[in-house]
C-alpha cells in the first residue's frame, strides 16, 4: 500500500492512501484529489497503480509536473519522492516493502513466475550497436531505455512478466503495435521497439 501527502509551503494539507487504480489530480472538482489553485490545470496528473508499484504521468497541464526537481511526462513512483506541481508538493510514501526483493514465502521469487520454474526471462537487443547482446530479467522491476528520452518497466508478477510505459515522449511498440498507459502482458518472442531500438523479450 502507498499513500500521498499532500502540503504547500510546508503545511500538510492532505494525506490519503491510494487505493484506485487511477488517481486523478487537478483544479477541477470532479478530480480525486481537488487543489483549487489557478496555477494547477483542471486535470493536471493521475497516478496509476499496477499491482504493487505506482507511475506518475503528467496529463498536458499548462505548468508541467516535476518530481525530484526533474520536469517529467511519465514517471515510475519510488518512495520518497517529491511530485511538484507548482507551488504544491505531494509526497509519495510506500507504507510497506513491495520491492528490493522482498517476497513472502508463498510468492514467487525474482526471476521466476508462478507455474513457469525454470524458464529464464531476458532481453535479446536486435538493432543498434548493442544488437546481439542479451541481458537477464532477474528483478522484480527491470527499467530499459534511455534516460531523458524513453524509458520503460519490465514487471515480474505472479502471472508472468509485464511491460508498461513510464517516461518520455512517444509510443512503446510491442510486435509494432503502439502501448500507452496500460500495461502489456509479456510474452515468449514480442518485439519491443523504445525509441527505435528493438528488442526481443525471451522466456524460455
Amino acid at each position: 500500500m502507498a499513500k500521498i501527502i499532500l502540503s504547500k509551503g510546508g503545511k500538510v494539507l492532505l494525506e490519503t492512501e491510494l487505493r484506485k487504480g487511477r488517481t486523478t489530480i487537478g483544479r477541477r472538482p470532479h478530480n480525486d484529489i481537488v487543489i483549487d489553485d489557478l496555477a494547477i490545470s483542471a486535470e493536471h496528473a493521475m497516478i496509476v497503480l499496477l499491482d504493487r508499484d505506482s507511475f506518475l504521468e503528467d496529463l498536458n497541464s499548462t505548468n508541467g509536473t516535476q518530481v525530484n526537481g526533474q520536469p517529467v511526462r511519465k514517471h515510475f513512483l519510488q518512495n520518497d519522492d517529491v511530485i511538484e506541481l507548482a507551488q504544491f508538493r505531494i509526497t509519495y510514501l510506500e507504507t510497506q516493502v513491495s520491492r528490493a526483493g522482498h517476497f513472502p514465502d508463498s510468492a514467487t521469487k525474482p526471476g521466476v513466475a508462478s507455474g513457469d520454474a525454470g524458464k529464464l526471462a531476458r532481453i535479446k537487443v536486435l538493432s543498434g550497436a548493442g544488437a546481439g547482446r542479451e541481458t537477464i530479467i532477474n528483478k522484480p522491476i527491470t527499467t530499459i531505455g534511455k534516460p531523458n528520452v524513453q524509458i520503460a518497466v519490465i514487471i515480474l508478477q505472479p502471472q508472468g512478466y509485464s511491460i508498461a510505459h513510464v517516461e518520455g515522449e512517444g509510443c512503446l511498440l510491442i510486435n509494432d503495435a503502439p502501448i500507452r498507459t496500460e500495461p502489456h502482458q509479456l510474452v515468449h518472442g514480442d518485439v519491443i521497439d523504445l525509441s527505435g531500438t528493438r528488442m526481443q523479450f525471451l522466456y524460455n
